[in-house]
This record gives structure tokens, C-alpha cells and sequence, in this order.
């Protein structure tokens, strides 16, 4: 037999166990379910903004629109002068009843802006539960739900969330969500099931002030370009000695994955997730759909919800 044959059969044989590995890892993902929730604990959502992007006015209005309890909205903003100041004043007369911070930071002097604005509005932030979501996401009424159903858990110190893009307007953005939703997405999904999740993804993360503290806070994450990787892989590390396995938990942070219902939708934008896949972290500026996967906590669900944006199915 040609040895171009024999390559060509090992690369297809390849692709198969790949792709039947990432069936196993989705339906190991959708079986896990969160706790019931017994009790609502307050929830302080930052949001960095800069600029008004495609779809912001909606993907803000899905956070003021959460079907919970106490809850509070911290934006920052880099100069008073940025236009996404008049969406978010629209939206608070639109939402009177959801208490909300508006910080300028002014110029940033650590070397990642985004981590500056974080650390300012983690500063004002009133409770102990912080949700960190990127201005193109937009979420289910029901991702602070889910999060606190999770956070019952004392052990659970931060939730990461996997993510399904929604393309944008252009060619490019249709083949960016192409991507995240099949080679990127199922990669993650594998990655969990063989060796867990040792890393976060940015568009939606939520940890305990105490779990960021013991990491070194932004202060030790203001340098780092991908901080949202390093802030999972950071947070995982004292457990990594004691792990048994994907579900167990282990003394300190436990280390589980998991995630919410239909819970985030991003709109792709071509080109903007190209330094995020320079260091490794896979993440691309596309319409995201994030379900909080714990790094160092309990699984949450899979996507156990349909709901639709823009025409697209989303989980």
C-alpha cells in the first residue's frame, strides 16, 4: 500500500475518534445539572466599556433585564466623552429599579485596559459575587439565576463560560462563528472532558472577590494580555495537586465545569480575538453564547434553553 495511502487512512481514522470524542464530551457537558436554588445571594455585574459596538444597546439591556433579586451594574468607561455613556443612561431611566455605578477611569496605566477598568469598578463593587461580561455579549434573563444556583456551593470559587458565536454582517464574521461553533467550541468541550478546564474564557466570568484575592487580584493579572486564561489557570493551580477528577471536588476550590442555559450571545467581529489566539486562548470577537463553566467550582447544566437573536438559534 502507497505510504500516501497509509497517511491519508491514519489522518481520516484520526478525524473519526476527534470527532467522537467531541460528541462524548457534549453529551457529558449536557448532562450535568445545577443545584436548586434555596437561596438568592447579591450579584455585582462589571462592565467594560469602550465605543458603542453592533448590537450594544441590546446586549446591555439583556443584563438590566435579569429575572433575579438583588443585583447591581458597574460599567466603566476610559473618557466621559465615549458614547456608550448615552446607551447606558438610556437604559437606567429605561430600568430605574436596577442600581448601577458609571466609573471614568481616565487613562489606563497598566498595560491592559480592560484589567484596569475591572479593578476599579471590583473596588465600588458592593458584594462578594462579581460577574466580569464583555460589552458585545448578550444573555439569557435567567445568567444570574443560574450563576447563584452554582455559587451555593462555598467551594466554588470561580465559573467560566464556554461560548456559541452569532456571525455579524460580513463574510468574515460568518466564517469567524463558523468557527468558534464547530472546531473551536468542540475543542473546549474535549479538552474538559480529558483533563478539565485549567483556564477561563472572557466573555462572561464570575468569581468571589476572596478567589480573585488569593490569585494576586488584577494587580497580578494587569500585565497579562490574555487575563482571562491566566485568571482560571491561576485560580485552578492549588487544586491541581488534589484533582480526582473532572466532577469531584478537591479541598480548597473545587475544580468542576460548568455552565447555564442559552446563556450569552456576542456578535462576531472579524480580527478582534486575533491577539487572543496569538497566546492560546482560543477567543474570538464573535456573537458569543456563554454558559458559566466552573474552573474552580461545581459543573453547571449545559444548554438546557432554545432562544433566538437576530434569526440565528442559539442554545
Amino acid at each position: 500500500m502507497p505510504v500516501l495511502s497509509v497517511f491519508l487512512m491514519m489522518m481520516v481514522a484520526g478525524s473519526l475518534v476527534y470527532g467522537l470524542l467531541t460528541i462524548i464530551a457534549a453529551v457529558a457537558y449536557r448532562r450535568v445539572s445545577p443545584p436548586r436554588l434555596r437561596h438568592r445571594v447579591p450579584i455585582s455585574i462589571l462592565k467594560p466599556l469602550a465605543g458603542v459596538d453592533e448590537g450594544l444597546e441590546a446586549n446591555l439591556r439583556s443584563f438590566f433585564a435579569q429575572q433575579y433579586g438583588e443585583f447591581e451594574i458597574l460599567f466603566a468607561v476610559h473618557d466621559a466623552a465615549d458614547p456608550a455613556i448615552a446607551l447606558v443612561e438610556k437604559l437606567r431611566r429605561e430600568f430605574p429599579a436596577v442600581p448601577t455605578q458609571l466609573i471614568v477611569s481616565g487613562d489606563p496605566p497598566y498595560p491592559n485596559a480592560k484589567v484596569y477598568s475591572l479593578d476599579l469598578m471590583l473596588q465600588a463593587a458592593r458584594y462578594e459575587i462579581v460577574v466580569m461580561g464583555d460589552s458585545d455579549v448578550r444573555v439569557s434573563p435567567r445568567l444570574l439565576e443560574t450563576l447563584a444556583r452554582e455559587f451555593q456551593d462555598d467551594r466554588v470559587g470561580l465559573i467560566t463560560c464556554p461560548y456559541r458565536a452569532i456571525a455579524g454582517r460580513s463574510f468574515w464574521s460568518e466564517m469567524e462563528a463558523v468557527f468558534i461553533n464547530t472546531e473551536f467550541l468542540g475543542g473546549i468541550l474535549v479538552a474538559r472532558l480529558l483533563n478539565g478546564m485549567d483556564f477561563a474564557l472572557g466573555p462572561t466570568i464570575a468569581v468571589r472577590k476572596r478567589a480573585l484575592a488569593k490569585i494576586g487580584g488584577f494587580d497580578f493579572l494587569k500585565d497579562y494580555l490574555a487575563e482571562d486564561f491566566v485568571m482560571g489557570n491561576r485560580a485552578l493551580a492549588p487544586a491541581r495537586l488534589h484533582r480526582a477528577g473532572l466532577h469531584q471536588s478537591v479541598r480548597g476550590w473545587p475544580d468542576r465545569l460548568g455552565d447555564p442555559p442559552g446563556v450569552v450571545a456576542r456578535i462576531a467581529r472579524y480580527g478582534t480575538g486575533a491577539r487572543r489566539l496569538r497566546v492560546g486562548t482560543g477567543r474570538l470577537g464573535a456573537a458569543r453564547s456563554a454558559d458559566p463553566a466552573l474552573l474552580v467550582g461545581r459543573a453547571a447544566p449545559g444548554c438546557l434553553e432554545l432562544s433566538h437573536l437576530g434569526g440565528r438559534l442559539l442554545w
